[in-house]
């Protein structure tokens, strides 16, 4: 990291993907303002995820990192947090159980708020607008007033995060994580599924073990991490001036963390090696991720890595895999063998959502389940093929009972899409199906680690 860096040094470099503010004086107050919150996490806890992301990259540990495509300021409720992060738990139980593999769990959540878009404007029935920037730059609704950027909508996120934040923490430490509520953790729309059957099996399989533990002494009460769990926070860094204003010297190390979540990523779109967003994340200490589509050339990536992870730290740096299930198979193995062939080290996560997005014949942005999981299944395999570690998934999904995806097992079809189709950008899974996902993780796992110990 060059010498020269501070957390405004993003701002002589191009930056793309950021709104246009029509009132910059009322956008530099808000900042102003926003530089004098609390911090949302500590440096500390930025550590301990880089730690157990470092367990990721040597292969003793499996990245679970999922949560909503953009979180909306009008469905803000702690029902809705709760089962997202109920539905997380599940994956996660059925990944540790299934696979024997520990899970570091990160969620999309507490800060999601803004998204990348492929076009600056969009047009309905002749009239074009400014394209909806997720909740925290502007409103949905195509009205005019809606669409303009609101440096106030930066702090209304940031007092969402914070509480958002608290009532995850409040699971986390709070009894809702305990183990011996692994059976309730169904949601209603679950229970009645073949895969909440298959969950309810291997709930009675972990309440035996538990009963076992506490025959030897093991009790929730003597052993923390049967009653507690560890949950971490993750957003795309697409607003360099909210993610300037969070960015704080560590008192205890003297570097700086961005304090608006535990791991921050770029995307697709941003990742440009002279771009505003590679150079923010650079200088900051927290875990970072990077999306990687099927266009990036290996000596790219390459450089890439050693912009965003040039003391080659174990646990620094994610790369996210965004392929498509038709491309991965003949892109991610060059790019495995030159991180390897470098010496690199990095944790390699697949995201199966994104490059596989398709439009309905009813109109709808949606995903085919069937792809999605082809795509897992693809990546675990040209892992196994280059003798490397398939680290992690990161998808977007709700608790809620939605219909944005097709298929599964659910058998949703496209003229079931108009039924509960509520995002505000991108089809996300439900709870069924993203317990479809979890189960096919750790039998994929679970191969992947009895050939290693063969």
């Amino acid at each position: 990291m060059s010498e020269q860096w501070t957390p405004a040094s993003w701002r002589s470099k191009k930056a793309i993907q950021m709104p246009n503010y029509p009132d910059q004086e009322a956008l530099a107050k808000v900042e102003e303002r926003i530089r004098n919150f609390p911090p949302l996490v500590f440096a500390g806890e930025a550590r301990s995820l880089k730690a157990k992301l470092a367990d990721v990259s040597a292969g003793k540990a499996f990245l679970l990192q999922g949560g909503d495509c953009a979180e909306s300021f009008a469905e803000f409720h702690p029902d809705n947090i709760r089962d997202t992060f109920r539905v997380l738990l599940q994956m996660a139980i059925v990944l540790t159980f299934g696979a024997a593999c520990p899970v570091v769990k990160v969620g999309r959540m507490a800060g999601q708020f803004a998204k990348p878009r492929s076009a600056d404007t969009e047009t309905i029935g002749g009239v074009e607008l400014p394209a909806y920037r997720g909740d925290m730059v502007n409103g949905m609704d195509f009205t005019s007033e809606a669409r303009i950027p609101d440096p106030e909508r930066l702090v209304q996120a940031f007092n969402q995060s914070a509480a958002t934040l608290n009532l995850l923490r409040a699971f986390a430490s709070g009894g809702f994580a305990d183990l011996h509520k692994v059976q309730r953790w169904n949601l209603s729309f679950v229970e009645n599924s073949p895969l909440g059957e298959r969950y309810r099996d291997m709930s009675v399989r972990i309440q035996e073990a538990l009963e076992f533990m506490a025959a030897c002494g093991m009790t929730a009460e003597t052993t923390k991490q049967i009653r507690e769990t560890s949950f971490f926070t993750s957003h795309e860094a697409l607003l360099l001036n909210y993610e300037q204003a969070m960015t704080r010297v560590d008192s205890l190390s003297g570097d700086w963390y961005d304090t608006s979540a535990h791991m921050l990523w770029i995307g697709e779109r941003t990742r440009q090696l002279d771009g505003a967003h590679v150079e923010f994340l650079k200088g900051i200490h927290n875990p970072v991720g990077c999306k990687v589509g099927p266009t990036i050339e290996p000596d790219e990536l390459i450089r890439l890595i050693d912009a965003l992870n040039p003391k080659n730290e174990p646990g620094r740096l994610t790369l996210i895999t965004r392929m498509g299930s038709d491309h991965i198979g003949t892109v991610l193995p060059g790019l495995i063998r030159a991180v390897k062939r470098e010496g690199r080290h990095v944790v390699w996560s697949c995201d199966p959502m994104h490059a596989n997005t398709v439009k309905s014949s009813v109109g709808y942005k949606t995903r085919h389940v069937d792809a999605i999981l082809q795509e897992v299944r693809a990546f675990f395999e040209v892992h196994k093929a280059e003798g490397s570690h398939a680290g992690g998934v990161h998808f977007e999904m709700t608790g809620q009972d939605v219909t944005e995806c097709v298929g599964g097992g659910q058998e949703i079809g496209e003229s079931d899409l108009s039924e509960r189709y509520h995002t505000h950008c991108d089809p996300r899974l439900n709870a069924t199906q993203a317990l479809e996902l979890a189960f096919l993780l750790a039998e994929q796992l679970k191969t992947e680690r009895q050939a290693d110990q063969g």
